[in-house]
This record gives structure tokens, C-alpha cells and sequence, in this order.
């Protein structure tokens, strides 16, 4: 079962089990964590943003043209930003670690 590793906005670091298949936001979300997601993953809404670690930016998909179009409404955008709804669990993504964002 691939490891998501989790930063929540207090600094608390924890290793999460993700099920292959199932989203990021879907795991953290699962876990207790505050990832809102109005819209359940169809790419209308950005309440499930997360910052991804650097190191793992580059291994992630290709963000889609909505998905940045989405991103572009969030305040404290990063160049690693993302909506958690889109990426999707596997073990070519064990490891991967996100922070939550501050607002």
C-alpha cells in the first residue's frame, strides 16, 4: 500500500496509508484532515489545494489546463500547488508528501 506523508497547517508531520486508486484528497480526508472539496473532484471548486513537497513535483502528472485554471483562484498559490482531487494514488506515488495549506 503506497505511504502519503501529510504537513498539516500546525507543522505536524504524519505517514498516511493510501489506497491505490483513490485520490490524495480522498485519503487525507479519510484520515481527519480539514480537506473541504465542495465540489467531490470535478474540477469546480480549489478547496482541496495542497502544496506538493519540491521533490515530488516533477513526478506527479502533467496538471491539467482546468485544474490551473482552478489553481489561479487560490490565495496563497505556490509553484508546487495543486488540487489533491486530481492526483491519484499509486506506488509510483509511495512517498508522496504534501502540506496543507496556512488559509
Amino acid at each position: 500500500m503506497p505511504k502519503l506523508t501529510v504537513t498539516d497547517t500546525t507543522g505536524k508531520t504524519a505517514t498516511l496509508d493510501a489506497r491505490t486508486g483513490l485520490s490524495v484528497m480522498e485519503t487525507l480526508r479519510s484520515n481527519g484532515y480539514p480537506v473541504v472539496g465542495e465540489c467531490e473532484g470535478s474540477l469546480a471548486c480549489a478547496t482541496c489545494h495542497v502544496i506538493v513537497d519540491p521533490a515530488w513535483a516533477d513526478r506527479l502528472p502533467e496538471i491539467s489546463e482546468k485544474e490551473e485554471d482552478m489553481l489561479d483562484t487560490v490565495f496563497d498559490l505556490t509553484a508546487t500547488s495543486r488540487l489533491c482531487c486530481q492526483i491519484i494514488m499509486g506506488d509510483q506515488l509511495d512517498g508522496l508528501a504534501v502540506s496543507l495549506p496556512t488559509t
